[in-house]
């Protein structure tokens, strides 16, 4: 698992520039086709990094529609999520995490939008291995109990992979949006 693991991370930071700019753009409207989107809600988001697909054409969509939205935050071994506001402070990943008095769990989320490494057709999906989402949202294996979040994960195209063994603890996603497909 580690050495694909590697090869997805490698495809994803070798996706040039402008490409990047391009494909993030293509996020927006291919979330709109699935995600009807109302000024109560609350959508969890992401700062792309390492080469993460971006999802600041999203981020900005939101805001400018005063949608409340927010950004996970490390919380032990698992994530919390707190709103965005203008001021950060990086995690022990380096990684901006907003400074805010507004944390929430994933439950009370409408929508979460995770960052992936990689994924297959059945909405399995390799992340960066910390574990994080998978334990923070270990609520969803119980489907009849959890409706929220929908989880949405994001990818380039070239992150598909035809299959992952799934772990026990793996939490498959709700869809996953690609610049040029939704599964």
């Amino acid at each position: 698992m580690q050495t694909l693991r590697q090869l997805l991370r490698q495809k994803r930071l070798d996706t040039n520039p402008s490409d990047r700019v391009k494909f993030g753009k293509q996020l927006l409207p291919q979330l709109q086709k699935i995600a009807n989107f109302k000024n109560d809600q609350k959508i969890g988001l992401y700062l792309s990094n390492n080469g993460e697909i971006d999802p600041i054409y999203i981020q900005n969509f939101l805001k400018k529609q005063e949608i409340s939205t927010y950004l996970p935050v490390i919380d032990g071994k698992s994530l919390k999520f707190a709103k965005i506001g203008e001021n950060f402070r990086n995690n022990q990943y380096g990684i901006p995490e907003p400074i805010s008095t507004d944390i929430i769990s994933a439950e009370q989320l409408d929508i979460l939008l995770i960052p992936l490494v990689g994924f297959d057709k059945n909405k399995n999906r390799i992340g960066m291995g910390g574990g994080y989402y998978d334990r923070t949202l270990d609520f969803k294996k119980q489907p009849k109990i959890a409706k929220k979040p929908k989880l949405f994960g994001l990818a380039f195209d070239c992150q598909q992979v035809d299959q992952i063994d799934v772990q026990e603890w793996d939490v498959p996603l709700d869809k996953i949006i690609t610049p040029s497909n939704i599964y």
